[in-house]
């Protein structure tokens, strides 16, 4: 497992031991950031069921401001720790132990420009998250949101505040790409929509 591209090109992750670990793929990755774009630029990022960080530290990678880690193993942050300090972004990273199904969302300093969520498939985490108290705050105007499910699960999401833009499947993985609505606060961003398939992109 390797960051495909940005300022840590190239380099080689620590991964997790154990075959119940589901790392996302290296394709999948690309996918992801892909369809992003290279406007994910000085964004704010909060990778959840973070497992290796790979996701949050490719952004880093691709020039996001800063990226906050949560997962619920001690081991895997162990392991983030490592990535991060292989990266050489220690100082726009933090780690966060914290069980995100369990218990409440932890405290956040900054609502989050770009969310990734990818857990543990077959267990409705995602819809879980979702919806706990205050995960509405956590986002910043226009964030966006992006699952990664096993192909067999449906998603639920609050569409009150959350509007699907994307559904890619990739083999027997889903992605699902959520934005949440945009107010006329003056720090809301305004996200141009791709042609082909009405994805906001950042700008």
């Amino acid at each position: 497992m390797r960051i495909i591209s940005g300022s840590c090109r190239g380099r080689k992750l620590v991964q997790i031991q154990g075959t119940d670990i589901r790392p996302t793929s290296d394709r999948v990755r690309e996918a992801v950031f892909n369809i992003l774009g290279p406007g994910i630029r000085e964004k704010r990022v909060l990778d959840m069921f973070a497992g290796t960080g790979a996701l949050g530290l490719e952004a880093l990678s691709r020039g996001a401001q800063y990226a906050v880690f949560v997962d619920a193993a001690r081991s895997s942050c162990d392991v983030i720790q490592r990535n991060i300090e292989l990266c050489r972004v220690a100082e726009h990273a933090r780690i966060i132990y914290h069980d995100l199904v369990k218990s409440s969302l932890p405290a956040f300093h900054q609502p989050f420009d770009l969310v990734f969520m990818d857990p543990p498939y077959n267990k409705g985490y995602p819809g879980k998250v979702f919806g706990k108290s205050g995960f509405s705050d956590i986002l910043a105007p226009g964030a966006i949101i992006i699952v990664e499910q096993s192909a067999k699960e449906s998603l639920d999401y609050p569409v009150n505040s959350l509007d699907k833009y994307l559904e890619k499947k990739y083999s027997r993985t889903t992605l699902t790409f959520l934005q949440k609505s945009a107010t006329d606060d003056k720090d809301a961003y305004d996200y141009p929509k791709t042609d082909d398939c009405h994805l906001p992109r950042f700008l």
